[in-house]
């Protein structure tokens, strides 16, 4: 899971957030929440909203940024019995994958674009999240789009089995926070891995 603010973010000047969400074996963008900051309850309603849909994770990849540390997330994670694994600072190619997709990201969506407003931030940010997960073919799942990729694999596997699954993530801030960071990718996981950020 992450977070990133990238100033200017709006037109106006006022930065934006984004807390992406991915899952590390299908490589499903999970979800991107946009705006204008991002707290520990923030990243607990998102992951709430997930579960409602995908279940809870068996475990979460961070880094140890204030939201990912809070009362909010830790208490989550432990009601929930979600393990939470920090990745160690100054070592974010232990969560490559999401720093990859970050990568991915910052270059053909938040380069791209000037927003003018939260909500038309929103938008563009969901159509190309739309794209990457129905549309795009990813070498890593066999040339498919990782929507495919996954509902292929629940095809092939017992829908009624508990979800074994780790969501990745990662806490980005401005650009020149990760001028010297080198993305990359890691390797598969558990058919059930998931990756946020």
């Amino acid at each position: 899971m992450g977070q990133f603010g990238w100033p200017p973010g709006l037109a106006n000047g006022r930065c934006i957030k984004c807390l992406t969400v991915a899952d590390d074996f299908t490589h499903e963008c999970v979800d991107i929440a946009v705006d204008h900051g991002i707290s520990g309850a923030y990243v607990v309603r998102v992951l709430e909203q997930i579960a409602c849909f995908r279940g809870y994770p068996r475990a979460v990849r961070t880094d140890n940024g204030p939201e990912f540390t809070s009362r909010a997330f830790i208490t989550w994670a432990q009601q929930h019995g979600v393990e939470h694994i920090l990745i160690e600072p100054g070592k974010p190619m232990q969560n490559g994958y999401i720093e990859s997709f970050n990568g991915k990201f910052r270059d053909e969506c938040l380069n791209e674009h000037w927003f003018t407003s939260l909500a038309q931030a929103r938008e563009v940010i969901a159509d190309w999240r739309r794209d990457y997960n129905e549309v795009r073919p990813h070498s890593s799942c066999g040339r498919t789009p990782p929507a495919l990729f996954a509902a292929n694999h629940r095809a092939q596997t017992d829908n009624n089995a508990p979800r074994v699954s780790i969501v990745v993530a990662s806490n980005l801030g401005s650009p020149h926070e990760f001028d010297d960071i080198q993305p990359g990718l890691q390797g598969r996981g558990s058919s059930q891995d998931v990756a946020t950020q």
